[in-house]
């Protein structure tokens, strides 16, 4: 931001201060503070900004499990334009994922967000070269048999779960590639 626009911000701000409490039985409950500009109590009962706010956690756990899933921790692409391209692609490729996951929830009676995401990937990526050769006939009995698949592989529910973010194995010692490769085979070629 520039300093015009700085400038141009308010000298202070009117906020709402919004405590509450999480039990959860085997857990110290732990207290929450919220702030909001949201200040009218009676259009914005405290109920409902707290079941806002579980809301968006649980958005933001399911970007960063978008992220984890498909690989999207580490984008490649070098220019802007082309890194909103692989972002793009990205997200269909989670779309389509989703909408599986929901058709073979609805249509098996399973809710689609008990699903797993990964394991939907897993099938869907076996199944494509069975889809290529087959006639549409028997695309669709493929297709049946792929949400049957999908929805056998049900997530317990596992409410209040959290998980340390920790890798198992640590990295090798090894330097990074800051040479072209070739450049790099030349030296020890000559060592």
């Amino acid at each position: 931001m520039n300093k015009d626009e700085f400038d141009a911000l308010p000298s202070s701000i009117t906020v709402r201060e919004i405590y509450y409490h999480i039990v959860i039985p085997g857990f110290r409950t732990q207290q929450v503070s919220l702030i909001t500009t949201l200040l009218d109590k009676s259009s914005y009962s405290t109920l409902e900004i707290v079941g806002l706010y579980g809301k968006r956690w649980d958005v933001e756990l399911d970007l960063r499990h978008i992220k984890t899933t498909l690989g999207m921790d580490i984008l490649r692409c070098k220019t802007p334009s082309m890194v909103r391209k692989e972002i793009h692609v990205y997200l269909l490729a989670y779309n389509l994922l989703r909408s599986l996951m929901w058709q073979a929830g609805t249509t098996y009676n399973t809710p689609p967000n008990r699903l797993s995401l990964q394991g939907t990937r897993h099938h869907l990526i076996n199944f494509i070269p069975k889809f290529e050769v087959a006639d549409s006939k028997k695309r669709l009995r493929l297709y049946r048999t792929l949400l049957k698949i999908i929805v056998h592989k049900e997530v317990p529910d596992r409410p209040a779960r959290t998980e340390p973010r920790v890798t198992k194995r640590r990295p090798k010692a090894y330097p990074r590639l800051t040479k072209p490769r070739q450049e790099l085979r030349k030296q020890l070629q000559t060592a």
